[in-house]
């Protein structure tokens, strides 16, 4: 899947298995380095089906968890306790890893339209790269909340965004978790010292397949034509179109 105008690292494996395994493994080894060099980490991570296993393996991991701060690189606008909540999913995959500190994207009672003004808020005094920004993908091509046809995809995907986060309305609404959604934006999902896109499933992968294929032989970093044509129908395109040192892909069946 390496081609020589993509910077991204691809990692296939075997099963879901040895995928949970291997991405747990880098997660926890960037987090030794932060830990070690700059006595905190801050982790964006994905929600979805394919991200509680990594999780669970990192939670039995022994650390100070009290300097490692999370938060889900998208959310649904729904309250703290409903079953579609990311953050409440990520932090039942984590039970055990006593200490962590949770940051939200949405208030604990969101009221109204869903608005991005909690989670730049939350996000303003974090303005230091991700240690590790986990991202999955979903068959439209979507990746955080960036769906194809959100009125504010072209926002999202800007290279000129300076907000960390803006609201997502899906067009059309996807049937698991049909609500508006936060989500970072590509800039702030850059803005990382390890990023990965964690897929699973043949379906997925011949999406990812399309994607790379639409993006442009020489994408120019900083040039906002790339991101917007390669994303429009695919966002995923926009991401890997991007220029970033330490982008990995991991794929499994």
């Amino acid at each position: 899947m390496n081609r020589a105008t993509m910077a991204w690292t691809t990692f296939d494996y075997a099963n879901t298995d040895q995928l949970a395994a291997a991405c747990a493994a880098r997660i926890d080894a960037e987090l030794d380095i932060a830990l070690r060099e700059r006595g905190a980490a801050l982790l964006a991570l994905a929600g979805g089906r394919t991200s509680p296993p990594v999780f669970r393996r990192l939670a039995v991991q022994f650390r100070d968890w009290s300097r490692v701060t999370i938060l889900p690189s998208d959310e649904r606008w729904v309250a703290a306790d409903h079953p579609d909540c990311n953050l409440r999913q990520m932090r039942e995959a984590f039970a055990g890893a006593e200490g962590i500190r949770w940051l939200s994207l949405v208030p604990a009672l969101p009221q109204g339209e869903a608005s991005a003004a909690f989670a730049n808020g939350a996000l303003a005094p974090y303005p230091q790269p991700f240690d590790v920004c986990m991202l999955g993908m979903g068959a439209d091509g979507h990746f955080a909340s960036l769906f194809p046809g959100a009125p504010t995809l072209a926002e999202a995907l800007s290279p000129t965004q300076t907000s960390a986060a803006l609201p997502i309305l899906p067009d059309p609404m996807p049937a698991a978790g049909p609500h508006a959604r936060v989500s970072l934006t590509l800039t702030r999902i850059l803005n990382s010292r390890r990023l990965l896109l964690v897929i699973s499933g043949h379906d997925k992968r011949a999406v990812l397949e399309r994607a790379i294929a639409s993006v442009r032989p020489e994408p120019v970093e900083g040039r906002g034509e790339d991101a917007g044509a390669n994303g429009a129908a695919l966002p995923v395109a926009a991401l890997l179109a991007a220029a970033h040192p330490a982008a990995e892909i991991h794929w499994s069946p």
